[in-house]
């Protein structure tokens, strides 16, 4: 697998994967997004208010991936409303906050509405953020490990603020949907298909699953 960015023809992409970041409010989930995105970290940090969204296009197995990367609050009065997006995700990002252990302990709820609302085939990333904070450690990592294990997750801890496994987590999820979608690809019998557009864009411009009020575009320091 090849991670990088596209500096080419947007009308090259290949593939247009859909991926949500969940979990517990401050565990770090837009710091996360800012950081695979932008390389950004930004200190004066503000919640999350409903869904946003950032985009970056990589390349894997000599093909563009565009991950449309959708960021939803954590807080449950937005619950109903970012659940709506759960529907045509193809990854989802699973944040707890390693000094938090309570954070940790809704994991296993957030994996039942993860499985609940997407596609059985999601492809799911557990994540111990704050990995930086090793004094402040209330999380082991064998329970992580063994959690992951025991839902079939994928799990890296990660530093948003230095951004240690940030790049390494997202590329991983993405190599992994590839995979998923070029198997489902091979089983229909669409190999000779062109592989454009793979996956659900949401079109925020009709969709009526929300108010548009609550959704904005990322912007340059809204992490």
């Amino acid at each position: 697998m090849k991670g990088g960015e596209e500096y080419g023809n947007p009308d090259r992409i290949d593939y247009m994967f859909k991926v949500v970041v969940v979990g517990d409010s401050a565990v770090g989930k837009s710091q996360i997004l800012s950081r695979f995105t932008k390389n950004e970290f930004c200190l004066d940090s503000k919640s999350t208010i409903g869904v946003e969204f950032q985009t970056r296009t990589v390349t894997i197995n000599s093909k563009l991936v565009k991950a449309q990367i959708w960021d939803t609050a954590g807080q449950e009065r937005y619950r109903a409303v970012t659940s709506a997006y759960y529907r045509g995700a193809l990854g989802a990002m699973l944040v707890y906050d390693i000094t938090k252990r309570q954070t940790f302990d809704h994991i296993a709820r957030w994996v039942e509405e993860l499985r609940l609302h997407a596609d059985s085939s999601i492809v799911i990333m557990l994540i111990g953020n704050k990995s930086d904070m090793v004094d402040a450690r209330m999380v082991p990592t064998e329970d992580a490990v063994e959690f992951a294990e025991e839902q079939g997750l994928y799990f890296y801890e990660t530093s948003a603020l230095n951004g240690d496994n940030v790049e390494t987590s997202f590329l991983k999820l993405l190599d992994e949907i590839f995979k998923v979608v070029s198997k489902k690809r091979l089983e229909e019998g669409n190999v000779g298909l062109p592989l454009t557009s793979v996956g659900t864009k949401i079109d925020v411009i009709s969709s009526q699953d929300f108010e548009i009020s609550e959704m904005k575009k990322i912007s340059s320091c809204s992490c």
